[in-house]
């Protein structure tokens, strides 16, 4: 089935509390997408964002983002009052503070915490329900404890996890450890009701999950038997790219690296467990650096950047074999970006994933880039104008060399610079691609201020938001209209939504 849908993360939405929320300006968004005609809306991971405020290093690969509980539902249901949060300075609306936010939210959830009853049933069938619970609410009661620092830095019995000290530690922090299971008990409350309101309106949720877990994570600090460290449970090598046209010394990321081996004898319960989750909490899950299940990149711990390094045999099929087996048929679309070998591509069309092909990579004088759409083989893929870690298209135009622009204006059939990013998108939703996906701040038409990331970099990033106003009905008028030209229009079956086993 043709559709489309846009890519507008949860952090990025308007409001007057700092950062994005799961309240009534991401209700709006939804009515927005409908009036629209879109099919998908895709957010980034929601996990907790840690050191570097990317939602691709997270705590926890289950846990979600304290940041986006919207404080006037907790006012509605009595744990807030309005002089509570409405009284202080949030910030610019145009950016995300995160330095803010982890200084001025937490104390704000306190106060909820306080008036909140435990003992209410369906709190309690949420603990029983979520057993990764107890871990990750002992991790964060001991960050804050530690002053947030990295659990390698604690003391050496809860650094390596031992019982006796992890117990103590439970009776010691029991409070703080309430607090956390709290948060995310609301967190996923308000994220259930939002999810059934848009699924509600026939659009599904793309979600987004990093292949690797930051060092710091409850994973690694309780799991290390997973994962390529030594003794101490120091990294032994971590994760990256090579150096490559765009980058002279690579991208040193510094995941720690998975034992495939060890994973592979538990018949990948670990990784099936995290696909059967994100699966239950999205309709359609993206899986960041697909590529790394067949080969990966490895780094020795302690380099400086990604010069040195080796490239070494993944999972490949054998994972994805095993999660059909438990699983069956979820929908998962593969971020196949970077250096695809032939391998990789083999292991793609086995999986029968779609893949993904993004337009701001098609457009070089040579034309021939297999990321044009006349170069598209197969409908079993997603059409991005860019991604969060692309510039937007008005501001990789501003950037293009006047070869490239002219081939751009010749193959899209415009006349000048600044016509080329509605031409693009335009170019997205006539691709042959089955779905075709946008971001927000293109259909906007934001430069380079608005872009979400610069990769390898720390600061700046994440932080761009929607303005209240900004998503117009002439605005969806345009969508919808374009939407319906080239044939992705939702369907309406009878009976109600009807789901595909695919994008």
């Amino acid at each position: 089935m043709r559709a489309s849908g846009i890519l507008m993360h949860i952090s990025s939405l308007p409001g007057r509390y700092g950062i994005g929320k799961l309240g009534r300006e991401a209700y709006a968004f939804a009515d927005f997408l409908k009036r629209s005609g879109q099919k998908y809306w895709q957010i980034l991971p929601v996990t907790p964002t840690s050191y570097g405020d990317s939602p691709y290093q997270s705590f926890s690969v289950r846990a979600g983002n304290p940041y986006f509980i919207d404080f006037e539902t907790l006012e509605a249901e009595g744990l807030l009052r309005g002089a509570e949060y409405k009284r202080i300075k949030w910030g610019e609306p145009s950016a995300v503070d995160y330095e803010l936010l982890y200084k001025k939210v937490f104390p704000v959830l306190r106060k909820a915490y306080a008036r909140f009853d435990s003992s209410a049933e369906d709190y309690k069938g949420f603990l029983a329900g979520n057993g990764w619970l107890n871990d990750y609410a002992l991790f964060m009661a001991l960050k804050d404890a530690h002053g947030g620092r990295a659990w390698n830095e604690w003391e050496k019995p809860l650094r390596m996890f031992e019982q006796k000290a992890v117990a103590e530690a439970e009776k010691k922090y029991a409070d703080d450890i309430g607090f956390y299971k709290f948060l995310q008990y609301e967190y996923f409350k308000q994220w259930r009701a939002l999810k059934a309101y848009v699924n509600s309106l026939g659009i599904d949720m793309i979600g987004d999950i990093p292949i690797y877990v930051a060092y710091d994570s409850v994973e690694v600090w309780t799991k290390p038997e997973y994962f390529l460290l030594d003794e101490n449970k120091t990294p032994i090598d971590v994760a990256g790219c090579p150096p490559d046209v765009f980058s002279a010394k690579g991208q040193l990321w510094g995941n720690p690296l998975y034992r495939w081996d060890v994973m592979e004898k538990e018949k990948f319960a670990w990784w099936t467990d995290r696909i059967k989750s994100a699966c239950e909490t999205y309709d359609v899950v993206r899986i960041d650096h697909f590529r790394g299940f067949e080969s990966y990149y490895t780094i020795p711990f302690g380099r400086e950047d990604a010069v040195i390094g080796e490239w070494r045999k993944g999972p490949d099929m054998k994972l994805f074999k095993e999660v059909k087996k438990q699983l069956g048929s979820c929908r998962i679309i593969a971020e196949d970006l970077g250096f695809i070998t032939p391998k990789v591509a083999k292991m793609l069309k086995a999986s029968g994933f779609p893949g993904m092909k993004v337009l701001e990579f098609a457009f070089d004088a040579s034309g021939e880039s297999t990321y044009l759409p006349h170069n598209f083989q197969n409908t079993n893929s997603v059409c991005y104008t860019g991604t969060h870690d692309n510039e937007t298209l008005a501001g990789w135009v501003k950037k293009m060399s006047r070869k490239d622009a002219a081939f751009a204006r010749d193959y899209l059939n415009v006349r000048r610079n600044a016509e080329i990013p509605k031409a693009v998108i335009r170019a997205a939703w006539a691709s042959v691609s089955e779905t075709a996906i946008v971001q927000m701040q293109d259909l906007l038409g934001l430069g380079a201020e608005a872009r979400m990331n610069i990769p390898s970099t720390l600061g700046g990033n994440w932080q761009w938001r929607m303005q209240e106003g900004a998503a117009t009905d002439a605005l969806s008028e345009e969508l919808l209209k374009l939407t319906k030209l080239f044939g992705r229009l939702p369907e309406k079956p009878a009976g109600g939504e009807k789901k595909n086993d695919k994008v």
